[in-house]
């Protein structure tokens, strides 16, 4: 009998079609240590979680010290990496929604964390709101901006409409693809821009670490999106790929997980040398082929 706890698909998520084969079995080392299945849309490219956890059953998989985006402490060496490189990080992305829109405006940030990026571009005179469902990192989050952080985009006000509208690595996420992806649509202003960051399971770190790679981060994450996959994704919801761009962190941070999961006994210096040199390697293969990246950010905008 099915676990009651998981939800088996039988068509893909992103195009709907019934045309997908078994790819993978990953484990959840995070959290639960189960194995989860990956299934590859042979139409569009994309490879998904399935069965996977329900809505409802999905929040204890995210239960755990080291998921370190839903917090702003640094508890060891690699969340104090971890939130230096989060504060450089912030500086660059805030500098490409200027560079996309020079007077500033409406910003929304789907998945804003504790939000630190919304208080940093606030400061910076963007006009921000963001969508945080974990409670635990929507109360840090408006302790900051004066609740301005909704639970979901259900309560945004439908009149509100945005100049740019990001997803940093919480596509992936997203149990609702298709109804999501389109009310986000529907607040955003007819020239404005939707930012994309997502892992890509091709990259050579991807493809070195195999099972053991910690992009796939199951069952948490419901989505693996290649090149191709996220093409289908623009022509699915009339918008235009208008720029790509590396996030070249990326490949270190997830190969020192990696690396973890690969070996838990190998010491903390042996563990650190592996991850900067796989890095390294993933970065300088990616830049040959520019599409290659541990992890890619897109920008669209309605065609």
């Amino acid at each position: 009998m099915e676990d009651k706890m998981l939800e088996r698909l039988t068509k893909c998520p992103l195009c709907k079609s019934g045309h997908f084969l078994n790819s993978k079995v990953i484990k959840d080392f995070a959290v639960s240590h189960e194995s989860f299945s990956i299934c590859n849309c042979t139409n569009c490219g994309l490879k998904f979680t399935n069965p996977r956890p329900t809505v409802e059953t999905i929040a204890t998989y995210y239960d755990f010290p080291e998921y370190f985006s839903h917090d702003d402490k640094s508890k060891n060496l690699t969340q104090f990496i971890y939130q230096r490189v989060r504060k450089y990080a912030i500086s660059q992305k805030i500098k490409h929604l200027s560079s996309l829109k020079p007077t500033k405006g409406k910003y929304l940030d789907y998945g804003c964390g504790t939000g630190e990026l919304l208080y940093s571009a606030n400061k910076k005179g963007w006009n921000v709101t963001g969508i945080e469902p974990n409670e635990k990192a929507r109360l840090l989050a408006n302790s900051k901006l004066n609740g301005r952080i909704y639970e979901s985009i259900n309560e945004l006000p439908k009149q509100n409409s945005f100049d740019i509208i990001t997803l940093y690595h919480v596509l992936e996420h997203v149990h609702e693809l298709r109804k999501s992806i389109k009310k986000i649509i529907k607040h955003l202003e007819p020239d404005g821009y939707i930012i994309i960051a997502v892992p890509n399971p091709e990259s050579l770190d991807a493809v070195k670490y195999s099972t053991n790679w910690a992009g796939w981060d199951v069952p948490r994450h419901l989505y693996h999106f290649n090149h191709k996959a996220i093409q289908k994704f623009g022509d699915i919801f009339d918008l235009q790929l208008i720029q790509e761009s590396p996030m070249i962190f990326d490949s270190y941070y997830v190969s020192l997980l990696s690396e973890g999961y690969l070996d838990s006994k190998q010491s903390m210096m042996k563990k650190y040398w592996n991850a900067i040199r796989t890095g390294l390697k993933s970065n300088q293969e990616a830049s040959k082929s520019a599409i290659n990246h541990s992890s890619n950010l897109f920008v669209f905008k309605k065609k």
